[in-house]
Order: structure tokens, then C-alpha cells, then sequence
């Protein structure tokens, strides 16, 4: 197969580009530095010529304004949508997020666009959903620096983006099915908490303050949704297995 992947060089997208290697497929990797962006479609159809199929795993900084994101991830996905639809692309496979379809705004607005956007495009697709990153915890650390970091209230099952990966490639590789089976990790955890576990790990002295936000969405964060049903598939490697593996680096 020849496999393209958007965002490749993302949290998840640098192990995707790695499990298709792996697996021996054709690989193309649809990044502004090899002259294709998704936000503007430039390149796209010439270089998906020859494709069979797409795994997009764009992603856009964490931010709580539903608008930004929306019209991130749906742009994107309408410009891939084009291009593969021109050059023939017969799977298009997007990585979107267990437990949202009632957390219509802030960030998972616009993975539910996408969502939409990829059900009603012209082309042949599925969607994956996945827990949390383990990385997840270092990335909201990172937004804020000081002795204090205040942590939403979120109840997850994450998931190595390792083992994210691979599923992406799994998924492509058995052909369009509308929906995968969601993907969660082994354990429950908060974000608080892990985060907690991070810092220790690090060697890092700051508090962790575990603070419930208001409204829709931090109502959807700490309902328990985004731990995934009993159904969801589940990923071997913990919390701090990872933590302990080459994939976490430290600061």
C-alpha cells in the first residue's frame, strides 16, 4: 500500500510514519516542509497521486475557543477530502477522541466538525477514536509555568500514542468501515493526578491544583465519557511504563 499521513510529525503522526514503515508500505508524509498544507490545499492532490490510502492526524494546539478549532479541523479536513477525492484515494482514516459526542464545544467542537465533515465527504472513510495521550499530561503542564499548576478536573483512560498508532495503521490497512473500535489505555487515571506523577518523575517541584471548570465542557471533562465504554479496545502500556520508556522525555 502507499499510505500518506497528515501530520506526521505530530505527537502521533512521527509514530505512524514509524508502524508504516514497519509494516512495509509505500509512505508519504503531507507536511509544509515537503510543500503540501492542509489549511490552504496547496500540493495535496500531487502528492496523494498514487495513495490508496490517508490517516490524518493533524492536530492544532490545545485552545478553548470552539470557533478556532472548528475552522481548524474543518478546513483541513475539506481540503484533504478534495484532494484525495481528485487523485483517486479510496480510504480516508481520521483520529478523532472517545467519549465527545456531548461535549459539543472548546476543543472537541472542532474534532466533531471534522468528524462530520469526513462522514459527509466523497470519499470511502473511517474514524478512530482514542483516549488521552499519555502525553497528554506534559502538554497541558507546559501551557502554564510558576509553582502552581492548575490541572481541569478530567476523569481518562489514557493511551501510548505508540499503541495509537499502530491502530491508525491496523485500520488503514483493512479498508474503509465507517467507525473503528475506539482505543483506550489499560488504566483509569485523572489528569491531576498523573500530572502529579509526571512532576515526581521529573524531578520537578511545582503544585498541582486539580480545578473543575465551568460549563459544558468542563462538565464533559469530568463526566467520565472520555474513559471510553466497555467496548473500546485497550492498550498495554501504563501511565508510567511510559513515563519510564525512551517515548517521555524529560524536560
Amino acid at each position: 500500500m502507499r499510505i500518506a499521513i497528515a501530520g506526521g510529525t505530530g505527537t502521533v503522526g512521527r509514530h505512524v510514519t514509524e508502524h508504516v514503515r514497519a509494516a512495509g508500505h509505500d509512505i508519504v508524509v503531507l507536511s509544509r516542509v515537503n510543500g503540501t498544507d492542509v489549511l490552504t490545499g496547496e500540493g495535496l492532490a500531487g502528492a496523494l497521486a498514487g495513495a490508496d490510502a490517508v490517516i490524518d492526524v493533524t492536530n492544532l494546539a490545545t485552545t478553548l475557543s470552539a470557533k478556532k478549532s472548528k475552522s481548524f479541523f474543518e478546513t483541513a479536513a475539506h481540503h484533504l477530502l478534495a484532494a484525495e477525492e481528485q487523485a483517486g484515494v479510496g480510504h480516508h482514516v481520521v483520529l478523532s477522541i472517545v467519549g465527545i459526542d456531548d461535549i459539543d464545544t472548546s476543543y472537541y467542537a472542532g474534532k466533531l466538525a471534522q468528524e462530520r465533515a469526513v462522514s459527509a465527504g466523497p470519499v470511502p472513510f473511517t474514524i478512530a477514536r482514542a483516549g488521552q495521550f499519555h502525553e497528554f499530561a506534559g502538554q497541558i503542564l507546559g501551557l502554564v509555568s510558576g509553582p502552581f499548576a492548575p490541572m481541569p478536573r478530567t476523569l481518562m483512560r489514557p493511551v501510548a500514542a505508540r499503541e495509537v498508532a499502530a491502530h491508525l495503521v491496523r485500520v488503514a490497512e483493512a479498508g474503509a468501515a465507517g467507525r473503528a473500535p475506539d482505543l483506550v489505555g489499560p488504566r483509569d487515571e485523572t489528569l491531576a493526578d498523573a500530572a502529579r506523577r509526571q512532576l515526581a518523575f521529573d524531578g520537578i517541584r511545582r503544585r498541582v491544583i486539580d480545578l473543575r471548570l465551568p460549563g459544558a465542557y468542563g462538565r464533559g471533562l469530568a463526566s467520565g465519557s472520555l474513559r471510553g465504554g466497555a467496548d473500546a479496545l485497550q492498550g498495554e502500556i501504563t501511565f508510567d511504563e511510559w513515563l519510564r520508556s525512551a517515548d517521555h522525555t524529560r524536560p
